[in-house]
């Protein structure tokens, strides 16, 4: 087999698992709390010091466009999840923070979510297996973002 074709194999199987896992996550989701999208952007929030970035570098982490990220994070500060200000260092820029009722609301939801994670990701894998996903992941993310 050619590395091409044992790259493109290799990329089709990773897709599919995680077309698969997603619609099964994505059924078990409380979206009468909040969509999948504003999960993601909460969660990305909760990870950052302080709580807050530039919409800019949120950017990078999340599957939408910019102006759907401006759209969702305007209806998560309607919201009273995020806020908005002016970046101190670059006024051209938008810091969006996650407030606490924000990080509350994420917390309470990411309760279930990371229970129908780990509920499907373990029963499909072992502890070994799982490390192993996550380094390979993590190696193949970090070679594509110095690529």
């Amino acid at each position: 087999m050619s590395e091409k074709t044992l790259a493109i194999d290799a990329w089709e199987a990773l897709f599919r698992a995680q077309v698969t896992v997603m619609r099964q996550l994505t059924a078990e989701f409380p979206t009468d709390v909040l969509s999948m999208n504003e999960y993601d952007v909460l969660f990305n929030l909760s990870r950052c010091p302080g709580r807050a970035q530039r919409i800019r570098d949120l950017n990078r982490h999340l599957l939408l466009t910019q102006p759907s990220v401006s759209r969702l994070i305007d209806r998560l500060a309607g919201r009273g999840l995020v806020s908005k200000h002016s970046d101190p260092g670059d006024a051209r820029g938008i810091v969006v923070g996650l407030t606490d009722d924000g990080y509350d609301l994420f917390r309470q939801v990411a309760v279930t979510h990371s229970a129908s994670i780990s509920r499907i990701m373990t029963a499909a894998l072992p502890a070994d297996e799982l490390e192993q996903l996550q380094r390979i992941a993590d190696t193949l993310r970090d070679g594509v973002e110095r690529a």
